[in-house]
């Protein structure tokens, strides 16, 4: 206790420095995606990359806006097909870079032909399909592609940051990997101001060429305060010592309504906006989970109704039985019939009979189900130590499983060891939502939980290894097909959408939040509910998704 106690302190006596450094009225404090001491602004890798390295500092051609489910121009005035092989990106006038150079056409060729050079990027991919790139001129790009792949390509277009050639042209792919990029230059609104073990400090770019397009942000400042308890965090934004949280707070629905300056995207359940799926992965190289009856019979098993109740208070809602976010990008290609013919609900019942049904039966009168050659089994459920929500969540699920005769129990390994686990195969069940956010398309959803080919080490879903040729093709077909082809895309995806529900590889649970609590003291404007002008997302990777547009509408309380 006295530990707690002393953190707690620490934290706000850290953030009490903080508060007489800049003027209040023009310094937003946030928190929820620094989770070590900033190190590290390299576009090339974000995913070790300061939160904010990519939006906030380097751009994207596009953003994406989830409440619509539309891109956006940004970097980009505008982008289309003008062939099934071709497309054109026109570029704004007047893009520059922080050190005053121009921002062209040649920079953003250069961005994705360097992934062609050196193969180890994390978008080389693109090049499977991606034939060549032509510039005619400053402002004009053009992808010519050999097979594209329309889905995925509308993904490339807001998720890859634009990198200037002026700066990492020549440098060979271990010195573009190894560097910590300090003092980096991109294009966006803000630049790294400074940093030190707690903070991350970003300051306007007083000359960004948005400004023309979309005013001027108001915070001089940000503040990301790295917090990693829930508590601290909670203390901090009652007192208006935090003013923007992207964590899981206990207690928001009682306190929306005790603190008038709190803020969530609603004042009623679920006060968050749905943003990701919560999946049980199960190991389908495994006995029994190789054999469909029992994956389904662990969906009927398991009561996410008192995981929503219990564990988030409300703050999130139950998943449809085949995962589909309801976002407007999704919605339209949604199959609620099928849910309601194939899906699956909490009855302890109808799963003891799919287990009866397989065979997987208590032969030797121990109370726990048997293989059905009468071999005993035990299963682990596992989810990262400190992830205290999951971990409850999975207590509920072995209590769930073991009500109906299978042998299960929750573990709780070190972060390390669970992805090694789950990428590497070693495992029997676990919770996972990497890749299962918010998109123009619902293709990144069944790329995800179904990912393929299947390797050694998977590390974009797909953790259990179902292997489903009819699967695979359909999601190859869907990702050949436009948008503006809805009626057969509609049809390519129930298809899909059938083989999930009647396979279940994995079974979505509930629909994680995009947790986000404000508090009004010193900003006001937040987007909720009522005023829905943007989706409020402060995580890593991820401000091209709203977070950019809360900055530019936040004003200074009075």
């Amino acid at each position: 206790m006295w530990r707690r106690l002393a953190i707690f302190a620490f934290v706000l006596l850290v953030a009490v420095g903080f508060a007489t450094k800049f003027p209040r009225n023009e310094t937003l404090y946030i928190g929820g995606g620094i989770w070590a001491p900033p190190s590290n602004w390299n576009p090339f890798v974000p995913w070790n990359a300061v939160d904010g390295t990519v939006g906030m500092i380097y751009e994207t051609l596009f953003f994406y806006d989830p409440l619509t489910g539309k891109l956006q121009p940004w970097l980009a005035e505008s982008g289309k097909w003008t062939d099934s092989k071709t497309f054109v990106v026109k570029l704004r006038e007047g893009t520059n870079w922080q050190d005053g150079k121009p921002l062209t056409s040649e920079d953003v060729k250069f961005t994705f032909e360097i992934a062609n050079k050196y193969k180890a990027f994390y978008y080389s991919g693109v090049w499977d399909w991606l034939d060549n790139i032509e510039t005619p001129d400053d402002r004009t790009i053009v992808f010519h592609f050999s097979q594209p792949r329309y889905h995925n390509w509308l993904i490339t277009m807001y998720t890859v940051p634009i990198v200037p050639k002026h700066i990492w042209d020549g440098k060979t792919q271990n010195e573009i990997f190894s560097t910590a990029n300090e003092n980096p230059v991109g294009s966006g609104m803000y630049k790294a101001e400074e940093w030190d073990q707690d903070k991350m400090v970003f300051l306007r770019n007083e000359n960004w060429w948005g400004i023309k397009y979309f005013g001027k942000p108001a915070p001089k400042r940000v503040v990301h305060i790295k917090i990693f308890s829930n508590n601290v965090a909670l203390g901090m934004i009652l007192k208006g010592e935090l003013d923007w949280s992207g964590f899981f707070l206990p207690g928001i629905p009682r306190l929306v309504k005790a603190y008038g300056g709190l803020v969530a995207w609603y004042n009623h359940p679920p006060y968050m906006l749905p943003d990701n799926v919560a999946y049980l992965f199960m190991n389908t190289k495994k006995a029994p989970m190789d054999n469909a009856l029992f994956r389904r019979a662990v969906a009927f098993a398991i009561n996410t109704n008192e995981i929503v109740d219990k564990v988030y208070e409300k703050q999130v809602e139950k998943a449809r039985p085949s995962g589909y976010l309801p976002i407007p990008a999704w919605d339209k290609f949604y199959n609620k019939k099928l849910d309601e013919e194939y899906g699956f609900h909490y009855n302890p019942i109808k799963a003891g009979k799919l287990l009866d049904e397989a065979g997987i039966v208590d032969k030797d009168g121990d109370g726990w189900r048997d293989l059905p050659n009468g071999k005993p089994f035990k299963l682990e459920i596992i989810v990262p130590y400190g992830w205290t929500d999951w971990m409850e969540s999975i207590k509920i699920i072995a209590k769930n499983l073991n009500a109906i005769g299978i042998n299960a129990e929750p573990k709780f390994p070190d972060f390390g060891k669970y992805w090694e686990d789950i990428t590497k195969g070693k495992f029997d069940m676990a919770i996972n939502n990497f890749g299962s956010q918010v998109s123009m398309t619902p293709w990144t959803l069944y790329n995800y939980v179904v990912h393929y080919p299947i390797t050694d080490a998977m590390y974009d879903g797909n953790f259990g290894r179902y292997d489903n040729e009819e699967l695979f093709n359909l999601l190859e077909e869907i990702n050949k097909t436009p948008l503006s082809e809805e009626d057969k895309l509609k049809d390519l995806f129930s298809k899909a959408q059938k083989i999930l529900l009647t396979e279940m590889p994995a079974v979505p649970l509930w629909y994680n939040g995009l947790w986000f609590q404000a508090n009004s003291s010193h900003w006001t404007n937040w987007p909720t509910e009522k005023n829905p002008y943007a989706y409020p997302c402060l995580w890593a990777g991820r401000w091209q998704v709203g977070g950019l547009k809360v900055l530019l509408n936040l004003k200074p309380a009075k």
